[in-house]
């Protein structure tokens, strides 16, 4: 059985490398030539919302993996949101912008090099690790646009055990744009698709993610009093932390 599951991750992921490459040089150079600018970005996303919403409808049809969104009502009509998570696993961006609309994410720049994602990062993701006020600029502007950001703020993915290490890319981004940050806990009761983990090495029955959407972190609240800019970031990064290490006692 283990050994028939290993077999379907690895022939979905081919599926989904596939159509990746349909979308990168395909069907985003199609939307780029026939949309306006102002279109541009909304197409984008709903090319990429339904497709890893459909990717991620196939493993649970497949019996890979089976996903629980908790506090589930905190998605509707999400708008102009900074979406912090931790980063347990390889599908962890897949799982979130194919359960909600409108949403891009900040990615590394060596992103923009992969055959299979180039196009597609290069179009509709916010790279990190190049100009921070042009980082910053480009977020206020999305967030404004009634777009939503994920930001996964330990940068990759983390280890079993391994103490959460956070980056302040999101509270920054936060303090500059003054949006609110919606952070969620992410979990599998079975390793999986880990850093350091063969794509192949599946589990004997289905995988359970559960995804626990907390409660809004409320930049305001940060905002006020004498606080120095330092002191505003550290202390939202140590919220983010709190929110995304637990689940919501909700």
């Amino acid at each position: 059985m283990k050994l028939l599951r290993s077999f379907v991750v690895l022939f979905l992921f081919a599926f989904f490398g596939c159509g990746a490459i349909i979308i990168n040089y395909f069907v985003f150079p199609f939307i780029s030539l026939f949309s306006k600018q102002e279109e541009k970005r909304k197409r984008y996303c709903c090319v990429v919302h339904k497709t890893w919403k459909f990717f991620c409808s196939m493993m649970e049809k497949a019996n890979s993996i089976k996903v629980e969104i908790k506090n589930s009502e905190k998605l509707k009509n999400l708008s102009g949101k900074i979406i912090v998570a931790n980063h347990p696993s390889f599908i962890d961006i897949v799982l979130l912008i194919g359960a909600i609309p409108n949403t891009v994410c900040v990615a590394k720049k060596d992103l923009k090099k992969n055959i299979f994602m180039g196009n597609i990062v290069k179009s509709l993701y916010l790279i990190n690790d190049e100009n921070t006020d042009d980082l910053i600029k480009e977020t206020i502007d999305i967030l404004k646009e009634g777009y939503n950001i994920v930001v996964f703020p330990s940068g990759t993915r983390t280890l079993e055990n391994e103490p959460l290490k956070l980056h302040k890319g999101a509270a920054l981004m936060a303090i500059h744009s003054q949006a609110d940050i919606l952070p969620i806990n992410i979990s599998c009761d079975y390793k999986f698709l880990a850093k350091h983990q063969k794509i192949y090495d599946a589990s004997d029955r289905p995988i359970t993610y559960t995804i626990t959407i907390n409660d809004e972190i409320k930049i305001a609240e940060f905002l006020q009093g004498n606080l120095t800019s330092i002191q505003q970031r550290n202390r939202i990064n140590e919220v983010i932390k709190e929110k995304i290490s637990a689940v919501s006692k909700n």
